[in-house]
């Protein structure tokens, strides 16, 4: 097969050593490819916390302004001095690095080995998928049965499986039941869907009663609201009812994961006959797999004899799980694509709108049901 170039127009987004953001609309040139790829024409890529993350980065986005670069649309806001410094953000200084996590699309070229593939719905979690064009693996691709639309497809990957793997997880350590922060999102409603398929006990953490009533409207039975004040006596009282040893924490920053600790350390501790001043030993685990709160972790260490905090990332999980137990998750995600894991979005988004300032104050929001998609090819 001939060889065909695809000029690919992708957003990138660069610290300087300045110490300005910058994210700006840049061509690729896409030629050559190998036998075992494919190009893929990107038609939805959604906007995750993540990819926000990594657009914006320690930026001042009360001071993000849009400006031209090449007659092109672009945004760029001041980095705080503190975090130039920071040994998170320092490797990133320099480079810049192409944004969307994952995404869908049609396959319009293929090297040798993959041309079956062309004219084929895909989905991928390559990263770099706010680009028209995507030059990836093939087998880094999950073919879409006919009709499946790019809308369904684009969300997955990153959500469904790191709610599957959170239950992987909690049936490997051998837990019997989940605690989940940041319940109310899109998410924490996929797994909550999950858990309610599989028969796995539940508890939901969110942050208002309008959350509450959101989840219990899909079927959580234990929803408790962090903004309550009686929330330590309703997670405390949750905890019991489900006997839950091992929580997922969005939140990360401040006292939330301490809470939860201590929550189920007091739920323990009242069915405990004897005293004992190490507290506990039942294993309380919780992971940390998100940063809404970008705060130090607060932890005051109260919570018996056997406890741990980690970080958590799904992707390291599929890692070491192997294969054959990522193929069967990939497998239940497609099956139940637009009923376990569909996802409601609030709007679509060109390349240009992402560049929009008055568009990135709203699907910057950390709010429930706002959740954008970028189609590039727009």
């Amino acid at each position: 097969m001939a060889d065909e170039k695809f000029i690919s127009t992708g957003l990138r987004t660069l610290i300087t050593p300045e110490g300005e953001l910058r994210v700006t609309l840049e061509d690729e040139t896409i030629g050559d490819i190998a036998p075992d790829e494919v190009v893929i024409r990107v038609e939805a890529s959604p906007i995750n916390p993540t990819d926000v993350g990594l657009l914006f980065g320690p930026a001042d986005l009360w001071r993000l302004e849009a400006f031209s670069v090449n007659g092109r649309p672009g945004l760029r806001a001041p980095v705080p001095s503190k975090q130039m410094s920071s040994h998170e953000f320092r490797p990133r200084i320099g480079k810049p690095l192409p944004v969307g996590t994952e995404g869908a699309g049609t396959v319009v070229h293929a090297g040798a080995n993959a041309v079956d593939m062309i004219g084929k719905t895909v989905s991928t979690m390559s990263g770099g998928m706010y680009a028209g064009f995507r030059r990836v693996k093939a087998g880094d691709c999950v073919v879409l049965p006919e009709g499946t639309s790019v809308q369904a497809a684009a969300s997955m990957n990153a959500n469904p499986l790191t709610a599957l793997c959170m239950v992987e997880v909690m049936r490997s350590e051998g837990h019997t039941a989940l605690i989940h922060s940041a319940a109310a999102s899109s998410l924490g409603q996929m797994l909550n869907r999950i858990c309610i398929k599989d028969g796995i006990p539940l508890v939901n953490i969110v942050r208002s009663e309008e959350q509450v009533k959101t989840l219990q409207s899909i079927g959580a039975k234990y929803v408790v609201n962090s903004s309550a004040e009686s929330f330590f006596e309703d997670l405390k009282t949750a905890i019991t009812a489900t006997g839950a040893t091992l929580a997922f924490d969005a939140v990360g920053g401040g006292s939330l994961t301490d809470t939860v600790l201590r929550a189920i350390e007091a739920s323990l501790g009242a069915r405990q006959t004897a005293f004992s001043r190490y507290g506990t030993a039942t294993a309380k685990q919780v992971y940390i797999y998100g940063s809404l709160n970008v705060e130090p972790t607060v932890l005051t260490r109260t919570y018996g004899s056997s406890w741990s905090v980690g970080r958590w990332l799904f992707l390291n999980f599929l890692q070491k799980a192997g294969p054959e137990t990522a193929l069967a998750l990939k497998k239940r995600v497609l099956q139940e694509l637009s009923t376990t894991f569909a996802v409601q979005y609030k709007g679509t988004l060109s390349l240009n709108d992402v560049l929009n300032p008055e568009n990135v104050e709203e699907f910057a929001k950390r709010a429930t049901g706002n959740k954008f998609l970028v189609n590039p090819s727009l």
